[in-house]
């Protein structure tokens, strides 16, 4: 029997096998949703979702989609499980995060079902590991309802004028406030902290907008502590869609592509600060 035979033959027990030729394509991918221990992994013949949430309050999902693999097997129509993301990430980079040219870690995940382990195999230079990490029941993820019929706002931007914007945010401020407006000023970013306020104004004729559809004017409060996590995915991504609905409720979707110039993407939900409607003047 063929070596090709019996790996096949050895896939036939899981219920998914995925194959990548460079396990950074998944492992920073994950980097940017990984602001808590645990995740939940969502398997469907599109790919994996990956959801880590925080609080009840902000939920960060990372969209690795099936394209991005060059084998991608599932039997079920969804599979899901909890799984240690910081244990994942460990295993996945395991070899290390050099970026020698020409040296990347294959990696082989599989999962045979309910209450059994992922199993992953990297290989790098001929060297090769196993690890098996234990699955877990997953809890049942918040439902943010963020739907496209209730967008109110819309704003596309490229993420590098966003970057600078958040690296400089005032930290002693605990909220982060948005003004989006079909009017002047369009686009602005506030915080109120120890010295004082700052605010950061965008034109939707800037050079840096690329799509601008902003129906009515908004104002909603955001809890810099839970926006925090965003900022990874900010730093890895190209463009960055920012959304709010009727409700004053935040959707970041970043665009982040790979070396291979594969898109992924990574959404963060936010809840809008309640305490905005006691503030002086709203």
């Amino acid at each position: 029997m063929s070596l090709s035979t019996q790996q096949a033959d050895n896939d036939s027990q899981y219920l998914m096998v995925a194959k990548l030729d460079n396990a950074r394509h998944v492992s920073t991918i994950l980097k940017a949703i990984h602001f808590k221990d645990t995740a939940t992994i969502f398997a469907s013949p599109m790919g994996l979702k990956v959801t880590t949430e925080d609080a009840k309050c902000v939920q960060a999902n990372a969209f690795i989609q099936e394209a991005i693999f060059h084998e991608f097997t599932i039997k079920e129509e969804q599979i899901i499980f909890k799984i240690n993301l910081t244990v994942l990430l460990e295993c996945l980079t395991i070899f290390g995060n050099s970026s020698v040219p020409g040296v990347t870690t294959s990696l082989k995940m599989c999962y045979a079902g309910y209450g059994q382990p992922l199993l992953l195999i990297l290989e790098e230079d001929s060297v090769v590991t196993d690890c098996s990490i234990k699955t877990l029941e997953p809890d049942e993820v918040l439902d943010f309802d963020f739907c496209s019929t209730n967008v109110i706002n819309k704003i596309i931007m490229k993420s590098e004028c966003l970057k600078e914007v958040f690296s400089e945010l005032d930290m002693t401020s605990e909220i982060l406030q948005i003004l989006m407006s079909p009017d002047a000023p369009y686009f602005q970013l506030s915080t109120f902290g120890n010295s004082g306020s700052t605010q950061s104004d965008f034109s939707k004729e800037s050079d840096m907008v690329e799509s601008f559809q902003c129906t009515k004017t908004q104002t909603n409060r955001y809890k810099i502590s839970l926006l925090k996590p965003t900022v990874k995915a900010l730093g890895l991504s190209t463009r960055i869609s920012i959304r709010t609905d009727n409700r004053g409720f935040l959707s970041l979707q970043y665009m982040i592509k790979n070396e291979d110039n594969q898109v992924c993407f990574v959404e963060f939900y936010c809840a809008p600060d309640e305490e905005l409607d006691d503030e002086p003047g709203h």
